[in-house]
């Protein structure tokens, strides 16, 4: 299986093909996938569907897909690691706009297909990405902010259409089973650590601690709170490598006693602190 390396933090690629010329394959980081023109099908995950004119498909690292052509097709795809939205790159209220997408960009294929639901909300990340497409050519002053904010801008509304097309077709898609509700309610409200306590989460699905604890095992083969904490362990990695935050501030925003709570949990699981963790990560990627 194929698989391409990106260097940049953010990247444009413009193609036009009468037929898929590579394998299936995944990345290591984010794309949006514009359809300028034709039709065919797309596969994600081994989820096929059809795609035309105007659709937008948002990848996270490590999703599989492959086109298959029927009538020429002009893709342009924007591709982009979470370093594009590191400290010095000014995004505006970025602690919160990562609170609230975070889950959503690295699972957003809840539902197969084009992402965007409604027609005026199209419109509106087409208008942004001829934007961003002429900042990224012509480079002037600024360029990096603007297309920051605008890739920003073009997430918010992609994680929106994303929470609304699933909350209307949740009852009637078959993968969309107790337990995906469940993990969904968790990754929602990560940053919320009351919301998280067994209590609530029972409470939210109508059931009791002890039921939901055995039905979550059976489902997934670890317990509630490992789930949590691997979760956040996910987390706290994703912003040690691609954020300016201390890891007090981590600690803050993921519900920990403090910065010795974090490291603590982060070495028994992880087996470095996270500084250590960041620092050999760094090396590697030097």
């Amino acid at each position: 299986m194929a698989r391409y390396n990106l260097h940049e933090t953010f990247l444009i690629h413009q193609y036009k093909f009468d037929e898929w010329e590579s394998e299936p394959h995944n990345h290591n980081y984010f794309e949006i996938v514009f359809v300028e023109k034709g039709k065919g099908f797309h596969t994600i995950n081994d989820v096929r569907f059809s795609y035309g004119q105007g659709d937008i498909f948002f990848l996270a690292p490590e999703d599989t897909h492959f086109f298959e052509i029927e009538e020429k097709s002009h893709f342009c795809h924007f591709k982009f690691t979470e370093q594009l939205f590191s400290g010095d790159m000014n995004l505006p209220d970025r602690e919160y706009w990562l609170n609230k997408i975070e889950h959503i960009l690295h699972h957003p294929n809840l539902l197969p297909g084009d992402v965007i639901l409604n027609s005026e909300d199209r419109a509106r990340i087409w208008n942004i990405q001829q934007l961003v497409v002429d900042e990224y050519e012509n480079k002037k002053n600024y360029y990096r902010q603007i297309i920051s904010n605008c890739v920003s801008t073009i997430l918010s509304i992609i994680a929106r259409n994303i929470s609304e097309n699933y909350t209307l077709n949740s009852t009637n898609v078959v993968e969309s089973t107790k337990i995906d509700k469940i993990l969904s309610y968790i990754r929602s409200n990560i940053y919320n650590s009351e919301l998280l306590k067994l209590q609530n989460i029972a409470d939210q699905f109508n059931t009791s601690p002890s039921n939901i604890s055995a039905f979550f095992k059976k489902q997934t083969g670890e317990s509630i709170h490992q789930f949590i904490t691997y979760y956040k362990l996910g987390i706290i990695k994703y912003r040690l490598l691609n954020t300016s935050y201390s890891i007090a501030e981590i600690a803050f925003q993921l519900g920990f006693t403090d910065e010795s709570h974090l490291s603590r949990t982060f070495k028994k699981y992880v087996g470095l602190s996270p500084g250590a963790y960041k620092k050999k990560l760094n090396e590697l990627q030097r």
